[in-house]
């Protein structure tokens, strides 16, 4: 099976995104990138990261709302939202539990894996 391209969004890549891409940058089961929308992001959304998507894992329902907008002539790889607010630190141990669980389920049920 190829393995999908998962990539992770969040405001500014410096947390929720980079924790998720902290965590899953050695699973066998994906390849995994992150980046943010912002301006000032650590790394700046691109459109070759949303070419390279098979699947857009983003924090809040406004980021998916905004990729659409900005990216409105590409054809945008299927994109879920996973509710998990801006309230952590990189890495905080209750936001690397919550990022487990919420990928997990979604890869599940996306890949069946």
């Amino acid at each position: 099976m190829i393995k999908p391209n998962i990539l992770v969004i969040c405001g500014r890549n410096k947390r929720r995104s980079r924790t998720a891409e902290h965590l899953f940058k050695n699973d066998d089961r994906f390849n995994i990138r992150s980046a943010g929308l912002s301006p000032q992001s650590n790394r700046k959304i691109s459109e070759n990261d949303l070419n390279w998507a098979d699947l857009v894992l983003v924090m809040e329902g406004n980021q998916k709302m905004k990729i659409k907008k900005i990216y409105h002539y590409l054809q945008l790889p299927e994109i879920e939202v996973l509710n998990i607010p801006d309230d952590y630190e990189f890495m905080e141990d209750e936001l690397v539990a919550t990022l487990m669980l919420e990928i997990n389920v979604v890869l599940a049920a996306k890949y069946n894996l």
